[in-house]
């Protein structure tokens, strides 16, 4: 009897140590590999990455306001001096009522084109170098002033007016030698040998002259 209980006992302790050892064995079993490809690793991002191309026509704020300056007007033609004039009278016209009527006839004698415009400063003179006698000439603003642009060797022309000496009985007749004539806006004369009687006094006006006129 006591020998069956042994066996059996035997029997009970086999069977659990076996069962041990299959659950053993089955919670130690490493996990199975997952299948399929492997996922990239994603690369880090390029440091020499291309920049964006600038975007055409942009102006940097310097560029902006530095506008660019429009172009500076061109000087037109000088004016007309006395070094680069001759003068002449024409007294063709011929008077009427005691007056006398001239062309006084300025002509440039320079290499470049020269502006001849207003007035002309006259006066009767006893000689080249000499002094103004009596009155110079007043202006006639009957004819416009215009711009005469000479080119060289063209000429412009203004009317002068002389009044005969002998027309004032209060004249202090002087012989003058002929015409001092100062070209506008010049402060140097020529001078055109023409024979007249002029007035001493001041106070009598013989001369009017025109402004100039292209021929």
């Amino acid at each position: 009897m006591t020998a069956q209980r042994i066996k059996n006992g035997l029997a009970l302790t086999t069977v659990a140590a076996v069962a041990t050892l299959l659950l053993s064995g089955c919670g130690n079993s490493p996990a199975p590999a997952a299948s399929g490809p492997a996922s990239p690793t994603a690369s880090p991002p390029s440091s020499q990455g291309t920049a964006a191309p600038a975007t055409e026509g942009t102006q940097t704020p310097e560029a902006s306001a530095a506008s660019p300056l429009p172009p500076a007007p061109q000087a037109g033609p000088a004016t007309c001096k006395a070094a680069n004039l001759t003068a002449a009278i024409d007294s063709a016209d011929g008077g009427a009522a005691g007056s006398v009527y001239l062309q006084l006839i300025l002509t440039n004698s320079g290499a470049e084109p020269c502006l001849l415009k207003g007035y002309a400063g006259v006066s009767l003179t006893a000689d080249a170098n000499g002094d103004p006698i009596g009155a110079p000439a007043t202006r006639d603003d009957s004819t416009p002033v215009a711009d005469v642009l000479l080119a060289p060797g063209k000429a412009g022309t203004a009317t002068l007016r002389y009044t005969q000496a002998s027309n004032y009985p209060n004249c202090t007749r002087t012989p003058a030698a002929g015409f001092r004539i100062y070209p506008p806006e010049d402060t140097a004369s020529l001078f055109v040998a023409e024979p007249r009687d002029a007035c001493s006094n001041t106070g009598i006006n013989l001369l009017t002259i025109s402004a100039f006129q292209g021929e």
